[in-house]
């Protein structure tokens, strides 16, 4: 059975409101929330980025049900992976065991912000696999010294560590990281409905992969209103028509403003379902589930008209996809 989930998207609504959404959205029946991990948001439209970990903090205290994930945070410029690592097991200590750690290689918006500048996309997956290690030893609880080839630790130990750790997924996108990381991660993330991918994933995984989840996320943009759907989405997510290529790269959001400019709103539309139509919704998720996607988190977007989404739109969109 297919799970879906609700995306607090940190770039778009201030940390206060994002944990009423959490609540409701539990409320409404999703089964999971991922948290993304920003320190700017793609566009100065969206106007927010609270810290994930505060946030995910407070929503570990005021949800009961639902597991919760960063999609996904990059554990090795802006955060040390040993502070990642104490992060990651407080919170699933905090959930009582609803965390799951999703990693990737970051973005340039969010990761030069400390001066460190933006590696090449061979050294940022070197830096990410030795960051995995680094925290797998530190989830064990035992004291880890550690000198790597980007990463120093030094007599570092976890007191406070959940039983068995916590759950990493790792986000991957061609054959050549999927080699890499599927030994690596315990579940698979990754944007795409592409089931060739998730067959190399599994295959190189290496292990069981009958209780791996593979976790995927798409926009979408409800709203009674077709053509203000299609506004705001211009408006908040045209930055997403960039590609990964594109988005992994520019640093600041005057970048991606300026990588915009001549995206349409029609454009927008043509990748992102806007409007009231719940069939046309669930329908463009159906790929995901063809693919084998265990996990799909749906991202509402924009502020305006969240509150309306939840408690509208929410529960009968879930039945339809559901019923898929």
């Amino acid at each position: 059975m297919t799970r879906f989930g609700y995306t607090l998207m940190t770039e778009q609504s201030g940390p206060r409101e994002l944990v009423g959404y959490a609540v409701a959205a539990e409320n409404q029946g999703f089964d999971f929330e991922v948290c993304s991990d920003h320190y700017s948001p793609w566009l100065t439209e969206q106007g927010h980025a609270p810290y994930a970990w505060t946030l995910l903090g407070a929503v570990a205290q005021a949800t009961q049900r639902v597991d919760l994930a960063t999609y996904v945070t990059c554990p090795t410029l802006r955060y040390h992976p040993a502070v990642v690592a104490q992060k990651a097991a407080t919170l699933q200590l905090l959930s009582e065991g609803r965390f799951l750690l999703g990693l990737g290689s970051g973005e340039n918006l969010n990761e030069h912000v400390v001066g460190a500048g933006w590696p090449s996309v061979d050294l940022r997956q070197d830096m990410l696999e030795e960051s995995v290690h680094i925290i797998r030893e530190l989830f064990t609880g035992n004291l880890v010294t550690w000198e790597g080839e980007h990463f120093r630790v030094d007599s570092a130990r976890l007191w406070d560590v959940p039983d068995g750790g916590v759950p990493i997924g790792i986000a991957v996108s061609g054959s050549k990281s999927i080699e890499r990381f599927a030994p690596l991660s315990d579940h698979f993330i990754s944007t795409e409905p592409d089931a060739d991918l998730v067959g190399d994933w599994k295959k190189a995984h290496g292990g069981d992969t009958a209780s791996a989840r593979v976790i995927g996320q798409i926009p979408i943009c409800w709203d009674p209103d077709k053509d203000r759907a299609v506004e705001r989405a211009h408006e908040q997510f045209r930055w997403f028509a960039g590609g990964w290529a594109v988005n992994a790269d520019l640093p600041t959001p005057a970048g991606f403003a300026g990588a915009s400019q001549f995206v349409r709103p029609e454009d927008v539309a043509d990748q992102i379902v806007c409007g009231p139509d719940l069939d046309e919704i669930a329908e463009s998720v159906r790929p995901f589930i063809d693919a084998g996607f265990t996990d799909i988190a749906l991202v509402q977007v924009g502020d305006e008209g969240q509150e309306d989404f939840l408690a509208e739109a929410a529960a009968p969109l879930l039945e339809r996809l559901r019923a898929l």
